[in-house]
């Protein structure tokens, strides 16, 4: 999987389980950030105020990625909660990810074991059920051809899923677009063949 494309959180998703008495309420969510992922816990937490525990793990980065990652047992046993939570986001195939598990304590104990599988399988129930969209990282260029070569280069933009963020009509034509990372090189190809040379594509 390109680092460059990968799927993130399409929207907010829950499930529910009750678990020998006690409820695990597992929210996951898109977190782009750490700071959108903390604010994210922060609404959970304020939607369940009475909750026994709210434990958390955010991974927001691309699918395994364990460069900007954060987890909380907030009050388990250490690492039964946000440990077991987080391994299974590295795990679950989806990046920019956070998950909230609310568990309303049921009065039997479930030992170490029982709450790491607790709320790992909240998480991984979680995930099955999540839709996702595909994430494509992008860079801003700006492409300067003539006007004979309009049509060809909107035919090229399109073929490489980029974004036309401004058109201005001059001497030339210039288009400012984010174009996906990896077909920069792609882009500076065709554009080249389609103009014969006379086109440019600067990095911004």
């Amino acid at each position: 999987m390109s680092v460059s494309r990968y799927p993130i959180p399409a929207w907010t998703h829950r499930v529910q389980e009750t678990i020998q008495r006690s409820r695990f309420i597992t929210t996951l969510a898109h977190a782009p950030s750490a700071a959108d992922a903390r604010e994210f816990v922060k609404r959970v937490r304020d939607e369940f105020p009475d909750a026994t525990h709210t434990c958390w793990a955010f991974a927001a980065g691309p699918p395994g990625s364990t460069s900007h990652v954060g987890l909380s047992d907030d009050g388990e046993p250490h690492n039964t909660a946000g440990k077991p939570m987080l391994n299974t986001l590295l795990h679950g195939g989806v990046g920019e990810i956070v998950a909230v598990c609310t568990r309303y304590y049921g009065g039997v104990k479930l030992g170490t074991g029982g709450l790491s599988r607790a709320y790992s399988s909240g998480v991984k129930l979680a995930l099955e059920g999540l839709l996702t969209e595909p994430k494509i990282d992008r860079v801003p260029v700006e492409v300067l051809i003539g006007y004979e070569s309009v049509t060809d280069l909107q035919r090229i933009l399109t073929e490489m899923e980029a974004v036309v963020e401004d058109e201005e009509y001059g001497e030339r034509v210039r288009f400012r677009c984010a174009v996906p990372t990896v077909a920069v090189e792609s882009l500076c190809d065709a554009v080249a063949d389609a103009t014969s040379g006379s086109g440019s594509v600067t990095k911004l």
